[in-house]
């Protein structure tokens, strides 16, 4: 036994020794891993960011992505030689101070052919700053890793075909949109890591708002406490020293404006869910938000036996006539075998304003549906702080689980829950909420959920019978 415990003790000393010289080696692979991480090296996707808070790791699994890719040693993707990516950072004392120095931490010196220097000496690389650096490929190639800052302007981003570019913290649009054009031709990737510090960018738009509906954008939330190395007592310390705007993007990678997300509840990671055949009891209603030159908004619902609300499909459509919408929901109702009426006829809850005649139509939007076999019921509840009250309170994960959840596809809901924030004198913004307020005339139409009871004790128990039996006793009956 006792040479087992000196064996492994032995082996164990050797990892411990060549994790100390060779830091990618140790990379997530003791008993402390961060799963973030791994996700985002993980990911196929080609255009790939990491929103983390300061100290979360987001700089790490960036830097080793680059070496990864530029060794041809990556171990979730197809490997290649003659690698050429891209290190890009804000200015070049950030790229010194940062991106370069994390390359340098996890790239081993006996894989480095050539170092050449913008400024400084090669022989001590980590004190100037780096043009490129020439590795050697795990396939026999050569891979080289440029540095680029955002300071030298556009043009410097010109003219290359590459295999990857690393954004170290938010580019400009304009050399974002220079880098994409360059792993073009190559089908490479792009990636950033980043905290988001300067508010509403093209990166929240183009990225978490996902506006282009890109199949290859993929992003992920990082913060303290998913850094394993983080100790509790610096995150509490760190915590109290940020103002909660402050502490929604240095601690948990947020995006955030000077008034605040009206559902900060909702998790795209947790509320959406993939697909699934669900049973025709389940089917509860459609909701529709009209619209003619604005876009129309229209969900179908279901509930489980456990009031679990699903939204199941979505038609969301600008620009076009109660024909084509009407036509939609049919069509929709029927791929999705959707309940109708004795004579076949779709049921739904509808804005109340869609009752009012306007000067340019005879008939209203309620007739037009229902000439169309759309029976809308345009008598709902349009108090907006319920409304938003009750949308929060399916949200809620305090009880361990929400209450709500959506479909993948439903890609304009899940877009509007994200980008919903508040204005002025305490009112949301009147921007991108159609699908918003459809999902609160459907929500205010459900019964209010009670909360649970508390057992009552054997004495409240005895009571109640007592009380049963006098008033029985003074009716003349009998218990």
């Amino acid at each position: 036994m006792r040479e087992i415990v000196e064996k492994i003790l032995k082996i164990e000393a050797e990892q411990a020794r060549r994790r100390a010289g060779d830091a990618l080696a140790g990379y997530n692979t003791g008993e402390k891993r961060h799963e973030k991480q791994l996700a985002f090296h993980k990911c196929k996707k080609r255009n790939r960011w990491v929103f983390g808070g300061n100290r979360s790791g987001k700089t790490e699994c960036g830097a080793v992505e680059c070496i990864y890719m530029a060794l041809g040693i990556h171990p979730y993707r197809q490997n290649k030689k003659d690698v050429e990516g891209w290190v890009v950072s804000l200015s070049t004392q950030v790229q010194r101070d940062v991106a370069q120095k994390k390359i340098l931490r996890y790239l081993r010196r006996d894989r480095i052919e050539e170092i050449v220097m913008l400024s400084g000496r090669k022989d001590a690389p980590e004190n100037g700053v780096i043009d490129f650096i020439r590795v050697r490929n795990a396939f026999g190639g050569s891979s080289v890793i440029g540095f680029k800052s955002c300071d030298q302007g556009r043009e410097k981003f010109q003219g290359a075909s590459l295999d990857f570019v690393w954004f170290d913290e938010e580019p400009p649009k304009e050399i974002y949109e220079e880098c994409r054009m360059r792993v073009l031709d190559r089908r490479g990737d792009l990636f950033g890591t980043m905290t988001p510090l300067k508010g509403l960018t093209f990166v929240y738009e183009e990225i978490f708002l996902n506006r282009r509906e890109d199949p290859e954008v993929w992003y992920e939330f990082m913060e303290w406490a998913d850094n394993p190395y983080l100790p509790a007592e610096e995150i509490a310390l760190l915590g109290n020293c940020l103002d909660e705007r402050e502490l929604q993007s240095r601690r948990y990678g947020r995006f955030s404006s000077a008034e605040g997300l009206v559902y900060p509840e909702f998790d795209e990671r947790v509320h959406v869910i993939e697909p699934f055949a669900l049973p025709e009891e389940w089917q509860d209603n459609i909701s529709i938000d009209p619209g003619l030159n604005n876009p129309l908004s229209a969900h179908w619902y279901a509930v489980d036996y456990d009031d679990n609300v699903y939204v199941v499909y979505e038609h969301f459509a600008a620009g076009k006539d109660i024909d084509y919408h009407a036509s939609e929901i049919r069509r929709i109702s029927g791929m999705l075998g959707w309940k109708t009426d004795g004579r076949g006829r779709i049921c739904a809850l509808i804005d109340s304003a869609a009752k009012q005649r306007t000067l340019s139509g005879v008939k209203s939007v309620c007739e037009l549906f229902y000439e169309r076999d759309i029976l809308v019921n345009p008598d709902v509840d349009k108090d907006l702080f319920a409304g938003i009250a009750r949308v929060k309170s399916y949200l809620n994960q305090k009880n361990g689980l929400p209450n709500l959840y959506i479909f993948s596809g439903c890609r304009n809901l899940i877009r509007e829950l994200k980008g919903y924030f508040w204005g002025s004198g305490d009112v949301p913004k009147k921007t991108d909420d159609h699908a918003l307020d459809e999902l609160r005339y459907y929500l205010m139409s459900r019964p209010r959920k009670l909360p649970p009871q508390p057992e009552k004790s054997p004495v409240q128990l005895d009571k109640e019978k007592r009380w049963r039996q006098l008033a029985l006793a003074r009716r003349g009956g009998v218990d």
